[in-house]
């Protein structure tokens, strides 16, 4: 059946350089925004937004999949209807009662009356977080609040300590530039394949300072075009394969390249110690890879890091990219680049055999008990589970 949207009320506020309706329509590219519903065949279905509202775009979309529904919000009077899905010949009347806050007791059953819980689950799969949905009132004192909970609900929870902890607030900073310059995604994904290269290219020749300068470069712009795309609502097919592509293949081309770069520092590393290290890295990396690939497609359906809270945690420092650059800047600082490498085949090795291990164990406890779960999918809201895990990963 065709879907409608029909927005109730239009706040000229912009967030991200978005105003509602902007951002609706982004949200569901193939509904067909409407201004009356009159006419429209019965069977069509009108999804109706209040336009003063700024909602989790997982409700938009869960509820544009819904039954026929009305979500409402916990007011001290009742509920606050704030957005509906319903068929064509009801929108006038649900309409009526969004634009004036007031609860409708003349729905049919067949409308579910559903909160922002009740519609979406916290756990978010593809962000590795639970995350209540929110929907909040669009005000211009509140903009700067706003902008921060659609940049932080478009970060994913489980992720390198790097990005965790140390790109958030200067991403934010870069999404905001690029919003105001009108710098999109894909052009943010092109340059980082630019640096990606160059820094490859500065590694092979013994250059690690100025390599390392353009690789964490190129690692920040890496937090900053995923980022930019969801807030803007400009992901795309190409635009994650541009970014999944480079984030998959430069990492141990980055090594490779580092350890041609150290011929020039020999004795150091002799050529016959940089080849074992070398083919341990790429078959710690490649084994990572399809340990987590092996998990999510035969095991849990989900990432192995988002299993239990331990491998949630062993994420942050587990040898991709961002813990590896860490090690390979303390060397090029010790003035030790070969020990930087060194350290880099070790920690991959021992990462990727942890892996391994808690893949066997994923298979045992699937044969024993049944399809797994993440953790994440299982915290407690009545008590609240306050543990460490939780403020770390499930809230972004």
């Amino acid at each position: 059946m065709p879907l409608y949207l029909w927005l109730i009320g239009d706040s000229p506020l912009r967030l991200w350089g978005l105003d509602s309706r902007q951002r609706l329509q982004r949200l569901l590219p193939d509904a067909e925004l409407v201004e009356d519903p009159t006419g429209l065949p019965d069977s069509a279905r009108v999804l109706l937004v209040h336009g003063d509202y700024l909602f989790d775009p997982r409700l938009i979309r869960a509820l544009s999949d819904a039954e026929p529904a009305l979500l409402q919000l916990p007011a001290e009077r009742g509920s606050l209807p704030v957005a509906a899905l319903v068929p064509a010949p009801m929108a006038n009347a649900v309409s009526g009662h969004i634009a004036a806050g007031a609860e409708d007791t003349t729905l049919p059953e067949v409308v579910a009356r559903l909160t922002p819980d009740q519609l979406c689950p916290p756990y978010q799969a593809q962000l590795l977080k639970a995350e209540p949905a929110f929907v909040l009132p669009l005000r211009e004192d509140n903009r700067r609040r706003l902008e921060a909970l659609l940049f932080g609900a478009a970060y994913k929870g489980i992720t390198d300590l790097v990005t965790k902890w140390v790109w958030p607030v200067p991403a934010q900073w870069g999404v905001r530039a690029c919003v105001r310059l009108g710098i999109s995604p894909n052009q943010v994904t092109a340059l980082s394949w630019v640096l990606a290269i160059t820094a490859g290219l500065l590694f092979s020749q013994g250059q690690f300072g100025w390599g390392l300068l353009l690789g964490w470069f190129m690692t920040y712009l890496d937090t900053v075009d995923g980022k930019l795309a969801r807030v803007t609502i400009t992901s795309s097919p190409f635009g994650h394969l541009f970014d999944h592509i480079l984030d998959l293949v430069h990492p141990p081309l980055w090594y490779l390249a580092w350890g041609l770069g150290l011929a020039s520092y020999q004795p150091l590393l002799l050529p016959p110690e940089l080849a074992p290290a070398i083919w341990l890295i790429f078959g710690g990396y490649i084994g990572g890879r399809l340990v987590e690939g092996a998990f999510q497609l035969w095991l849990g359906r989900f990432g192995i890091f988002c299993w239990r809270r331990i491998d949630s945690f062993s994420r942050l420092i587990t040898a991709r990219r961002n813990p590896c650059l860490i090690l390979l800047s303390l060397g090029a600082i010790a003035g030790r680049p070969d020990l930087g490498l060194e350290a880099v085949a070790l920690w991959t090795g021992v990462s990727t055999l942890f892996l391994l291990l808690r893949l066997g164990q994923a298979g045992l406890t699937r044969l024993a008990s049944g399809p797994l779960t993440s953790w994440l999918a299982e915290i407690r809201r009545d008590p609240p589970d306050r543990s460490l895990a939780v403020r770390w990963f499930a809230r972004g």
